[in-house]
């Protein structure tokens, strides 16, 4: 088993951030030809998902649509005033788990994995842990 983190300094309040790359990368790394890859946010109002990466408005929507989902609301009381960022990483979740086979993510024609800000601009870390068969 092998364990990669990465670092990511995020440019907007909110953003999906394509990542697929740097996991591929922790993969190739660990030499694993069958397993499991696992990318864990260790944040809580940030999130990791997999969706579309053909088209970007695909992104601006899903970012619109928990916008729509989880707004700012005056009657919250986490004093940090980002009580909507922690909904909407609940909604997305910390992780995602991908198979790996002949040394490849398992991953559809159309999807990529994303890390999901929703409190930024900040320095985050997210980690792939590769598992071997």
């Amino acid at each position: 088993m092998t364990l990669k983190r990465f670092t990511l300094n995020t440019a907007s309040k909110e953003g999906l951030y394509p990542i697929t790359e740097q996991v591929r990368e922790a993969v190739g790394q660990s030499q694993a030809h069958s397993g499991l890859a696992v990318v864990f946010c260790p944040h809580t109002t940030a999130g990791i998902t997999i969706n579309e990466n053909a088209d970007p408005a695909v992104g601006r929507d899903l970012l619109k649509g928990l916008g729509v989902a989880f707004p700012d609301q005056r009657s919250f009381e986490h004093l940090e005033g980002n009580s909507a960022a922690h909904l909407k990483a609940l909604a997305v979740g910390s992780e995602v788990n991908v198979i790996i086979e002949n040394g490849s993510l398992l991953l559809g024609v159309w999807q990529g994995i994303y890390f999901g800000e929703f409190d930024g601009p900040r320095s985050r870390t997210f980690f792939v842990k590769v598992m071997k068969d």
